[in-house]
Order: C-alpha cells, then structure tokens, then sequence
C-alpha cells in the first residue's frame, strides 16, 4: 500500500510538472508574438493655420549716405567734425577759405550799389522831361486857342513851332522812360550776378544735408578742396555722412518666391551680433530682378535712434510668403518624394501599413499642407518609412513632432 501511494504521489508531481512547462512555453510563445510586432513613431493629420517662409540672410544699410563735396575750390580754414560724430541738418561741417570770392562778392554789390544810383538819375530825367512837356504843352494849347478865336492874330509859323516844341517833348519823355526801363534792367542783372557769387560764397561753408553720423573724414585743416562741380570730376570729398538712425534692411528675394513678396508683408530678423529679435515690415522692392543673381532687393525699414545696430550688419530673416487658414497638415518629415509620386504610410483601424498619393500644397517650415489624398484625423508614419511594407501590421507609437515657432500653432 505504502509503494503505489508512492507512485501516485511521483505520478502526480511529474504531471504536474509538466503542465507547468506547457503554461511557460505558451507564455513563452505570446511574448515571442507580440515582440516581433514592429513600433511606429506616427502623428495624426490635422487642421491648423500654416504659412510658408523664406529665410534669407539680409544687411544692414543707412537710409541715406552721401560724399560731402564743396562747389567751390578753396582751402579748408576750419573743420568741425570727425568720424563717428552725430550732426544735424544745417550743422556746419567745415569752412573753406576762398578769397577771391570775397572780391567777386564786393564788386558784385558795388555794381548793384551803381545800377541804383543810374535808376535814381533815369527817373529824375523822366519826371524833368514830363515837366518840360507839361509846359510846352500849355504854351501851344493857349496859342492854339487865341489864333482860333482870333484868326490871323497868330503867325501860322509860330503856332508850329508851338506844336513841334510840345510832340518832341512828348517823345522825350518816352526815351527817358526807356532809359529807366533799359537802367532797371541793369539792376536786375546786376543782382542776378550779385546773388550767384554769393551763392558761391555760401557754398564755402560746407553744411550737413540730414541728420546722420560722420563715417568717414577726408580731409583735414589747410586741405586744398577742387570744386565738385561734375560727375566725372575726381575731386575729393570733405566727409561721409550716412543717416544711421533709420536703417534700410536689404535682402535677396530668389526669383520663385518674387510673386508673394507685397508691401506690409512681415519679416523676422534676428541680429546675431547683438541676439535682437523683432518683427518688421516690408516697405519697398526694387520689382526687377537682378541679372547676375536672379534675386529681387526687398527693404524693410527698421528705426534705430540709440544707433545700437551699425550699417553692414547681416541679419537672419525669415519672410511669411503664403498664409492658409483651417488646411490639413502634416509633417515635413512624413512625406516620402517617390521617382514619380509623392506619398504617406498610413495605418486603417487595424494599424495595417497603407500606402497614399497625396498632392501637397504650402510648406511651412515644419509642416506641409495637403490639398489631397488624405483625411482630418488619419494616423500617419512619421519617421523611418524605409522599414515598413504596405500591409504590415505595426505597433503605433504617437508622437508630437510640432517644432516651437511653427506657423500651425498660432
């Protein structure tokens, strides 16, 4: 009795053993299944605002710059700037020392000075030739009166000289009058001449046209300055002034992206030097293309009256291009550009791999929009395409691939 309890005893435990292996090796086999299941990074398609950009690097110029030449020859007698000096419009920047100017200027009002004097006489000689002819014209009027009440009591020779002596005084009047008129003209000439050399003279006095900076000083005191008087003359300058609290921010625009450039449109700038971030505007465009680089010269205006930012700095921009509201989107990173289509890995309700056409329209820097071939809601592979058959089941892992600043999330 006591051996087959034994037995049955051994019996049971081994069958028990053995049930135990077959739990663990189905265990065993379920976790083989499952791990062979592969893993998929995916996003959702979603509906959001996106804008496509343009980022350029752009530079800093002054909103005016000019080379300060002198109208008229002369030494320089003083100069009251340096570089990095700020001036305002009207500020003297340097005298010259022109002394022939100062003669010619002398002469010139002497002149005036005498044609006046020449107007005074001219009319003292109309008003005697008006009253030379008032009495002429008396002395024939009353003569002609009594030879008319009286006929044959005047001699008819003495009443023609009568009326001779009054139409040449008539005509006296009318050449000193021309005399006055030729006399005034003189003045005027004399003037016009008088006003040019002191325009001349003025022109001594070298001025500031704007507010700016100096950058750039040429000369020094004692300096012989040529007249700038044409274009092709190689005079040299007095000094540089570059108005430098508005600056002008230029930037390259390539020729496919021309059409979406308009007035008002906005800008990012970053200033690496200085780590400044602000929005701008774009406030012209050259609207021509420039032959050697195909790109079009596109301006913002940016103030800068604590001249913290210096003409010749670059900036980092980036330009909003096209703007679309309420589109489908999805990562940059999940469209896969075929040989002869572009197209996504999506998975139906039973995470099986699909493979979809898709027309895209608007890229943004991180997401494109689709015009076609997808639906709000779909889930998509995002990374890692390569790895996956259409019709594999995968195990999907969501992930958010939205980069910070991207248009969508505004």
């Amino acid at each position: 009795m006591y051996k087959r309890s034994s037995l049955t005893s051994a019996g049971t435990t081994v069958l028990l053993a053995l049930a135990g292996l077959v739990v663990v090796g189905c265990k065993g086999k379920s976790s083989a299944n499952d791990s062979s299941i592969a893993g998929a990074s995916v996003t959702q398609v979603k509906r959001e605002n996106l804008a496509s950009t343009l980022t350029v690097a752009g530079q800093f110029q002054p909103y005016q710059e000019v080379d300060l030449h002198a109208k008229v020859s002369g030494y320089i007698r003083r100069i009251n700037v340096d570089i990095g000096d700020r001036v305002r419009d009207g500020e003297v920047i340097a005298t010259l020392e022109v002394p022939e100017l100062t003669a010619q200027l002398s002469a010139a009002q002497a002149e005036v000075r005498h044609s006046q004097s020449e107007i005074n006489r001219a009319k003292s000689e109309v008003a005697g030739a008006e009253s030379n002819h008032a009495a002429l014209h008396d002395a024939y009027t009353r003569l002609a009166q009594a030879a008319k009440q009286r006929p044959g009591l005047i001699a008819e020779q003495e009443l023609d000289d009568a009326m001779a002596k009054d139409q040449n005084s008539e005509a006296n009047i009318n050449v000193a009058k021309a005399a006055l008129d030729a006399t005034q003209e003189r003045l005027g000439i004399s003037r016009a001449d008088s006003q040019r050399v002191q325009a001349l003279k003025d022109y001594s006095v070298v001025t500031a046209p704007f507010n700016g900076v100096i950058t750039m000083r040429y000369a020094d005191t004692g300096s012989l300055i040529q007249a700038g008087t044409a274009s092709n003359t190689q005079s040299m300058p007095v000094v540089r002034v570059a108005q430098s609290d508005l600056l002008r921010l230029r930037m390259p625009v390539p020729e496919s992206d021309v059409p979406y450039i308009a007035d008002g449109g906005e800008v990012q700038v970053k200033v690496q030097a200085t780590g400044k971030t602000f929005t701008g505007k774009i406030i012209r465009f050259a609207r021509a293309l420039n032959p050697a680089t195909r790109t079009m010269t596109t301006e913002v205006d940016v103030p800068n009256p604590t001249l913290v930012l210096s003409p010749g700095m670059y900036a980092e921009t980036v330009i909003n291009l096209q703007q679309r509201k309420n589109v489908l989107t999805i990562p940059i990173q999940a469209v896969v550009q075929g040989t002869s289509q572009t197209y996504v890995l999506a998975l139906d309700a039973n995470n099986r791999v699909q493979k979809k056409i898709v027309t895209l329209g608007v890229q943004g820097p991180n997401k494109v929009e689709v015009t076609s071939g997808l639906t709000q809601d779909e889930t998509i592979i995002v990374s890692g395409q390569t790895n996956y058959q259409v019709g594999q089941v995968v195990r999907p892992r969501v992930e958010n691939v939205t980069m910070p600043g991207d248009p969508g999330d505004q």
